[in-house]
């Protein structure tokens, strides 16, 4: 029988976009262990629900007229049905835990176990950020404990732990910077920001109020210090710089660089994203740094906020951190943390500025992200110094090894510029004429890989960043470099079976334009042919 379901699909019906492989259609979609599942709301049934609730009694509501008036129409499952929708269509999603994740610039590298259960112990996982402060004076000795190492990995003065990712990072440091120079009457206007930096700088810049002047590369890639210090004056309010920068180098001139850009009367500003290649290192203090952010989701675990948001605390330089945001926690002489308020920041500043605290306010409502900050001080002492300078060295270890792996097949535009840092940077040229970046990138879906980040950074045409981090084996990265010198060699012969990848993954190519353009964000219930019933009709959605 080919009796529809409840979501009015019948068996042996081709699935609606499943990607078919080679061999038989089936009647169910299904491919052996991989499953076809619908959406949820093709499943299931509007008029039941998966809990019986009695009839709610007593007397009028109190939403004064807001109460909904129209059914909701979501599907009613069993938790079985629930459990199962979900457990397949992870089974579709490519994850770290799977295998290596080679997205370049975002450090996506193991979860270690430890720090998720130390997220999760009470105290930490249900502190509430209304409570009061006395009844979370551990969580604030966790957060002045993390400041202090933060601080100590990166040789500065100050650090504001508010910030919730990179970017309100940057915003941080850029108004610490425009705080500092109101304070001395300095109306300057220009930031600088090299073409290597990340995508975010110059909005960051741009968002404060300030005009964006981009500084080219020099032929390494690395940032044209005669160019940079020939723009150099009265009107310069700072510089943001990428350090290691979005081509995976080091900036070998950073010191010299600050250097130039203080005796100018400006400010430097480090984009800390990249981190995790130097630290226990480098100190971007010692380089001349006055503010950076750092990705405590990126260097010190829980890659892009695995467990809920991000967290991108900012480490100032002396000179910045008097302007600050506020709140900051502090530990009094006999060893209390509390969180030092806009009432005492001047007694603050006097104990540990030398002068009087000028913070240009507050990032946000609430201080910081808990599960962050848990997880991060639980890497770092659980690494310690030996342990983290081990972290930076094998992810440089890893992405060179990448690097030179592929370079007799993968055109590298700065490999001539010495070893890479954090990530190695590929182009597209040498492809066939009709083959692109985006089609090699879906050919590496059917050998099993996301793939690395494409088309940035913008300098480079067709680029492929690759960033393996510290956490991947040998054995890993070489059949990583197998999958894609393979693939690769496809391109330069031109595989015309590159254009319809991939082949083995539960849907094909996606016509993306037409996505961008006319995005369909809503599920509507499909019209049947003539005569046969709808899916609500069917007592299905």
């Amino acid at each position: 029988m080919n009796a529809p379901n409840a979501s009015g699909w019948k068996p042996g019906t081709p699935v609606q976009d499943h990607n078919a492989m080679a061999g038989p259609d089936t009647v169910t979609g299904n491919r052996a262990l991989m499953l076809e599942e619908p959406l949820i709301f093709e499943i299931g049934n509007t008029e039941t629900t998966g809990v019986d609730l009695p009839e709610p009694t007593g007397g009028a509501n109190r939403l004064g007229g807001l109460e909904r008036s129209e059914k909701i129409g979501i599907p009613g499952l069993s938790e079985p049905e629930t459990v199962r929708h979900y457990t397949r269509l992870s089974r579709q999603n490519y994850a770290i835990d799977l295998g290596l994740f080679p997205l370049g610039s975002c450090t996506m590298k193991h979860n270690p176990r430890l720090n998720e259960k130390v997220a999760r112990m009470p105290g930490f996982a249900d502190v509430h950020p209304l409570q009061p402060v006395d009844t979370v004076r551990g969580a604030l000795e966790v957060m002045n404990e993390l400041a202090h190492w933060l601080i100590d990995l990166t040789g500065m003065h100050g650090v504001a732990m508010s910030p919730k990712a990179g970017a309100h990072g940057e915003l941080c440091g850029i108004l610490c910077i425009r705080a500092a120079l109101e304070a001395r009457g300095d109306a300057r206007e220009v930031i600088l920001v090299p073409e290597s930096a990340h995508g975010t700088n110059p909005a960051t810049a741009a968002f404060a109020g300030y005009k964006i002047e981009d500084i080219p590369a020099n032929s390494d890639g690395r940032v044209d210090l005669d160019a940079l210090k020939s723009r150099l004056g009265p009107d310069v309010a700072g510089v943001m710089i990428t350090n290691p920068s979005t081509l995976g180098l080091f900036e070998r001139d950073l010191k010299e660089i600050s250097d130039a850009v203080h005796e100018a009367g400006g400010f430097v500003y480090c984009d800390g994203a990249n981190f995790n290649a130097i630290v226990g290192k480098v100190r971007p203090g010692d380089l001349g740094v006055d503010a950076m952010h750092i990705n405590l989701h990126k260097t010190f675990s829980t890659p892009h906020g695995g467990g809920g948001p991000g967290s991108g605390p900012v480490v100032l330089s002396e000179a910045l951190s008097p302007f600050g945001p506020l709140p900051y926690t502090a530990r009094t002489k006999d060893g209390v943390v509390h969180l030092i308020e806009e009432e005492d920041a001047d007694a603050f500043s006097e104990e540990h500025f030398g002068g009087k605290m000028q913070s240009f306010g507050r990032m946000t409502a609430f201080h910081g992200q808990m599960g962050m900050f848990t997880r991060a001080l639980s890497y770092i002492l659980s690494h310690g110094a030996d342990g983290l300078r081990q972290v930076a060295e094998d992810a440089v270890l890893n992405a060179n090894y990448i690097l030179r792996s592929l370079d007799d097949v993968l055109d590298a535009p700065f490999g001539h510029s010495g070893p890479c840092m954090h990530e190695a940077l590929f182009s597209d040229k040498g492809f066939a004429e009709d083959i692109s970046t985006l089609d090699l990138a879906k050919a590496l879906i059917d050998e099993g890989y996301h793939p690395m980040t494409m088309y940035f950074p913008l300098v480079v045409h067709g680029a492929m960043l690759v960033e393996p981090t510290e956490t991947e084996s040998k054995a890993a990265l070489d059949q990583f470099i197998m999958a894609l010198r393979s693939v690769a060699e496809r391109a330069k012969a031109g595989d015309e079976t590159l254009k319809t990848a991939p082949h083995y993954a539960p849907r094909r190519r996606l016509d993306e334009t037409l996505a961008a353009r006319k995005p369909i964000l809503a599920w509507e219930e499909p019209n049947p042919p003539a005569g046969e019933p709808t899916m609500s009709e069917q007592g299905g959605r």
